[in-house]
């Protein structure tokens, strides 16, 4: 009998449920797909808190196979390079955005121009 002969399937599917998301907003990031991209993370979501939820019960009761626990923290690399694209990928949004629409002066006390403080971006990560 193999160690993944021995997984319980209240695991197994649910951290495959998450793998197989993971994989479906990675293509949907490289195709710039924003529907996608929502549909997946909101789906995402919904799975990993499923996911942990059975995890933890699992790892109370000393049942948390080493094998499903790489494979936990795999996907959580997974998941933290699709956060850091996202990221730069709003960096660069918003210096694009800065070079095609320049930020209206404001002015300070002392009556000199000032540029407007940048906000956030149009994705909080």
């Amino acid at each position: 009998m193999t160690a993944d002969a021995a997984i319980p399937a209240e695991l197994e599917q649910p951290l495959i449920a998450v793998e197989t998301c993971l994989t479906q907003l990675g293509e949907a990031l490289a195709a710039r797909d924003p529907a996608g991209i929502e549909r997946h993370s909101v789906e995402l979501h919904r799975l990993l808190t499923q996911a942990v939820a059975a995890f933890s019960a699992a790892a109370q009761a000393g049942r948390l196979p080493a094998s499903l626990r790489q494979r936990l923290v795999q996907a959580g690399g997974r998941m933290a390079a699709q956060r850091e694209a996202l990221a730069r990928g709003n960096v660069s949004l918003d210096r694009a955005l800065d070079v095609l629409i320049p930020a209206e002066p404001v002015y300070g006390a002392s009556g000199l121009a000032e540029r407007r403080p940048k906000g956030g971006s149009f994705y909080s990560v």
